[in-house]
């Protein structure tokens, strides 16, 4: 019995919000401003406006210049894109070598472990000790290549 009573009150509730909708939807589109009537530019034979572009030119397309891939490497490090890695920016970007970085070998790395390593690892590769680092001395830093693979195969 409450099955019922409940059924046809919902029932009732539903058919209620979708007359309750609707009307309010009548209303938003009576008060709508009717549509722009679309008339052709050149008047009867519907055809498309021209123009005269015989003397246009468009602007040029960006130039893009092709990194290297040390250059690429270079500005991962190179935040504010001055051509020059100070020790902040260095460090900021090696928090993803940080555990590899253990040089007491307890299989804990406390913060001061990985700076010194990484300050060690920048003086080494600041040649003329300036405090920065420009692309030359950077380069040196280079990780190296890996061998060429041979495939398995002849497929």
């Amino acid at each position: 019995m409450n099955r019922v009573v409940l059924g046809a009150f919902v029932a009732l509730l539903m058919v209620g919000t979708g007359l309750f909708w609707l009307q309010g939807r009548a209303q938003v589109e009576a008060g709508a401003p009717p549509p722009v009537p679309v008339t052709p530019a050149s008047a009867d034979d519907g055809s498309l406006p021209e123009a005269d572009v015989a003397g246009l030119q468009g602007p040029a397309p960006p130039q893009s210049t092709r990194l290297t891939r040390e250059e690429q490497r270079f500005f991962r490090y190179d935040t504010d894109r001055d051509r020059r890695i100070t020790r902040n920016e260095m460090m900021s970007s090696r928090t993803a070598a940080f555990r590899a970085l253990d040089t007491d070998g307890n299989n804990l790395l406390t913060f001061e472990e990985w700076a010194v390593t990484t300050s060690e690892r920048f003086a080494g590769m600041d040649a003329d000790g300036n405090g920065w680092l420009s692309p030359a001395e950077f380069a040196t830093s280079a990780p190296r290549p890996r061998p060429t693979q041979t495939p398995r195969c002849n497929c």
